[in-house]
Parts: C-alpha cells; structure tokens; sequence
C-alpha cells in the first residue's frame, strides 16, 4: 500500500525513473480499489433503487482521479527501462500496442543511471533502496 501512496503523492511527476515494484503495486491497489468501489456501487446502487434514486458515479470519478497519476507512473518506468514516455501512447494501438507497451513494462530496471536519472533500486551490487515515503 505503501508504494501505492507514495505514487500517487507523485501525481504529477513525469520526470525521473520508477521500479517495477512502486508500478505494479501501483496497477494492484488501483484495480483492487477500483472494484472494492465497484462493489460499494452495486449495493448503494440497488439500495437507492429501490428508493427510486439513481447512483454510479463512484466509479467514474475515481476512475478519472487516477488518469494522472497512472500515466505519472507509467511515464516514469519506461523512464526506468530508456524509453521515453510518449511510448505509453502505443498502448492505443490495437492489440498489439497494448501488448508491446506491457513487455516494455515487466522489463527490469537499466542497472546503471541513464538519461532519466540514476537507477532508483541504486549502484549494481547494493541493497536496494528504502521505500521512498
């Protein structure tokens, strides 16, 4: 959860260099809270049915919160591995954008500092760094 904080705290920051630990626990709290909210939707939604109310924004808006920081994210670890972050638009492509821009992100950090800065997990052959809070 931590790393999930600490990237979203970073909501704007499309500069720099993510591991792959802070982006994919990033992509698992943001889905598990986007269905956790789902859920909290369905049943406040059937409540307020019955009620004769209509509810479902719940989703959306948080869906739309997260546009941001997600694209911060994804920016800063194809930082992590040289490429630049205008690669995150290929994922617009059909099928096989989404699935060249996914390899691009499971791939491991660049061991050394690259032009985005120097390699978050630190120096090849150290103990990686703390968690950044």
């Amino acid at each position: 959860m931590n790393w999930f904080i600490a990237a979203t705290k970073k909501y704007a920051v499309f500069s720099g260099r993510a591991r792959r630990k802070e982006y994919w626990f990033f992509v698992l709290f943001n889905t598990l809270i986007t269905w956790g909210l789902f859920i909290v939707q369905i049943l406040v939604g059937f409540a307020m049915k019955e009620m004769g109310l209509v509810v479902g924004t719940l989703v959306t808006l948080y869906i739309l919160a997260m546009i941001v920081p997600g694209l911060a994210v994804s920016s800063r670890r194809l930082h992590d591995i040289g490429r630049s972050a205008w690669w995150v638009l290929l994922s617009a492509l059909p099928l096989i954008g989404p699935i060249i821009v996914l390899t691009f992100l499971v791939r491991d950090s660049d061991p050394l500092a690259n032009k985005y800065g120097p390699n978050p997990k630190g120096p090849p052959g150290q103990a990686p760094a703390a968690l950044p809070i």
